[in-house]
């Protein structure tokens, strides 16, 4: 069986902390709790990536989230253009880590190119096996 939830935010700061909020609501509803520290980590770092570079001013991004059997995987789509890539950061910059720390802790990364926009997913295996509940 598999669940799925989706909602969308407007090119605003606080729809980082939205979208966790978001993401953490639908995980205690599933009654998932392994992996939290890193799947929140991963949504703020999609999320923020999104505003800075892939959402233009007056549009929206959207958040998916699908847990089928032992997998979740975690969608976020934005109208911007490009495909964002994770390299390895350089240690006296200030930024362009947040990539680097998705493709660590995520179990797989990848972007999903539109004609319009794109869509960057992680996923996490081995999060609620049991049909959903935690385990």
């Amino acid at each position: 069986m598999s669940l799925s939830r989706q909602q969308r935010f407007p090119r605003s700061s606080a729809s980082v902390g939205g979208a966790r909020a978001f993401v953490v609501r639908a995980l205690m509803e599933w009654g998932l709790s392994e992996r939290g520290d890193d799947i929140r980590l991963c949504v703020s770092e999609l999320a923020t990536n999104a505003l800075l570079h892939g959402v233009p001013p007056g549009r929206e991004f959207a958040v998916r989230l699908t847990l089928d059997g032992g997998s979740l995987r975690i969608e976020v789509r934005d109208s911007g253009g490009g495909s964002p890539e994770a390299r390895q950061p350089d240690p006296c910059a200030p930024t362009g880590r947040g990539l680097y720390l998705v493709r660590a802790l995520a179990d797989d990364f990848g972007v999903t190119e539109h004609r319009v926009g794109k869509t960057v997913w992680v996923a996490f295996k081995g999060v609620g096996c049991d049909g959903g509940r935690g385990a």
